[in-house]
């Protein structure tokens, strides 16, 4: 694994790297055959590449992104919370509390004017509006929420 670690301790990528990641964020499931050869290096470099990857935390998982509508989530937004200033002491415990929420999705920490922003999914507008209003609204600690429904979404270059 030496090739991945420097004396900073920070994981150099070469360009052998850079295409292994971006083929990976596309297709998690390639095999190791087709990344090899798309990569022009050998079977067994690529399975080595792609496991020091991994030890070193540059890829940090992989998983099975599934469709909300599939499940019958119908309906996803995007809320923007801001907490109270006497709460902003226990931001992790109120992070933990929106990640267990049935409808989140993801949760981010923010700087700026809000404090989280949450992705949910729901079946519908009475489900989002009872969310909203009747579960995170109600939470002490929460000064204002603002939401905005999500129409569509496009996966974006990757940057690699």
């Amino acid at each position: 694994m030496a090739p991945y670690s420097s004396a900073s301790g920070q994981t150099p990528l070469d360009a052998v790297d850079r295409i292994l990641l971006s083929e990976l964020s596309r297709n998690g499931r390639i095999s190791n055959t087709e990344l090899a050869a798309i990569a022009g290096i050998a079977e067994s470099t690529c399975l080595k590449r792609v496991r020091a990857l991994q030890a070193n935390g540059v890829i940090v998982g992989f998983h099975a992104e599934i469709s909300p509508e599939a499940l019958g989530l119908h309906l996803e937004a995007l809320i923007t919370i801001r907490l109270h200033a006497h709460a902003r002491g226990d931001l992790r415990r109120f992070q933990t509390y929106l990640e267990q929420l049935p409808a989140t999705q993801r949760v981010y920490f923010l700087a700026g004017d809000r404090d989280f922003l949450v992705h949910v999914a729901v079946p519908d507008a009475g489900a989002l509006r009872e969310l909203v209003s009747d579960t995170i609204s109600l939470k002490p600690e929460v000064a204002s929420t603002s939401t905005s429904l999500i129409f569509a979404q496009a996966a974006g270059p990757r940057g690699l």
